[in-house]
């Protein structure tokens, strides 16, 4: 019984992660996007984004630890 509950409580977290994960994925591409389409931008912009990717990395490498992605079947 108690460990129903570890497995549900580990896919609700995995879940969470997979969220923010894609919600940093789409920050960080705004960003980017931002950047190469401004001739002058202020340093914030550039510290804004730098600081976005280095979340993404994190969430993206805490994925990869705890073995956690998209589980797609290539041979439907």
């Amino acid at each position: 019984m108690i460990f129903r509950k570890k497995g549900k409580i580990r896919k609700r977290e995995d879940d969470s992660l997979l969220w923010y994960l894609q919600k940093m994925k789409s920050k960080v591409n705004h960003q980017e996007a931002l950047i190469n389409n401004s001739v002058d931008y202020h340093s914030n912009v550039m510290y804004n984004a730098k600081l976005e990717k280095m979340k993404y990395m994190f969430l993206l490498k805490e994925a990869r630890i705890r073995k956690t992605g998209l589980k797609v079947n290539k041979f439907k």
